[in-house]
């Protein structure tokens, strides 16, 4: 029987670091300009939230003409070349990670994590994110399992080490549509971020460029695009998310009870 949330699994880039989720938009660029293909940043951000071999595979879906798995491959040699040469450059903590960790482990509730990187890439973003203050409990990459997001396995992997067996006891946080359909696909309740986020997709400083109502329309699309994916709760930042997990632990206490009566 459910009795609260145990668990946590967060995104990183753009969720947990990396503001905007910038690290690997020059490496999709480059690896398919590599094979003569200009791509958009649009396009090359669309994807986010895959395996990094399936995001290229999906940019290479949108484009007008088929290529070859070769050409695939080839683009995604460029793409780790230009992430490894880049990645430590984006492992920047965003806003209220630090003390939303730590007044949820103070609540109990453990910190597991899943991504889109490989385990190789990981070493560089755990390394510079602990140096920051955030090292989760336990950390899932996409190579590490049978396959990425949406996929459920990576948040399975968590919710086994952390001895969970009702994943309506998790809670997935992410800032792509991958990371909502991945927490539904696990059957965690789900949570958006949308400042910082991938589906935002602008600096710090981009941001506080905007006008009050450009910010507000932006935000708006933001949090459509989460709700449209099925999000339970969509938030601004992590500075909300224990509003969040309070407002779901009453909703299962009182699932409790009914099922009691």
């Amino acid at each position: 029987m459910t009795q609260g949330i145990k668990a946590v699994i967060f995104d990183w880039a753009g969720t947990t670091v990396d503001y905007g989720c910038f690290a690997p938009i020059k490496g999709f660029i480059d690896g398919f300009r590599s094979i003569g293909i200009d791509i958009t940043n649009e396009m090359a951000r669309k994807p986010m939230g895959l395996s990094k071999i399936d995001h290229v595979r999906a940019i290479a879906a949108m484009l007008p003409e088929p290529i070859s798995e070769e050409k695939i491959l080839q683009a995604y040699k460029v793409f780790e070349e230009t992430i490894f040469a880049n990645i430590e450059r984006h492992c920047d903590i965003k806003d209220h990670v630090v003390e939303t960790i730590a007044a949820l482990r103070e609540r109990g509730i453990k910190i597991g994590s899943t991504t889109g990187y490989t385990s190789e890439m990981m070493k560089y973003v755990l390394r510079g994110a602990a140096e920051q203050g955030y090292s989760p409990d336990f950390c899932v990459s996409a190579d590490l399992v049978a396959a990425g997001r949406p996929y459920p396995y990576m948040i399975q992997e968590n919710l086994r080490h952390f001895g969970i067996s009702d994943a309506r006891e998790a809670v997935k946080v992410g800032d792509t549509v991958a990371d909502i359909a991945e927490g539904k696909s696990a059957d965690c309740w789900t949570v958006g971020i949308v400042m910082g986020s991938s589906e935002f997709g602008l600096t710090r400083d981009e941001v506080s460029a905007l006008s009050e109502n450009e910010l507000e329309e932006r935000k708006v699309s933001v949090r459509t695009t989460y709700c449209e994916a099925g999000a339970d709760y969509v938030i601004d930042d992590l500075s909300k998310l224990l509003d969040v997990i309070a407002d779901i632990n009453r909703r299962l206490a009182q699932t409790t009870v009914q099922t009691v009566v």
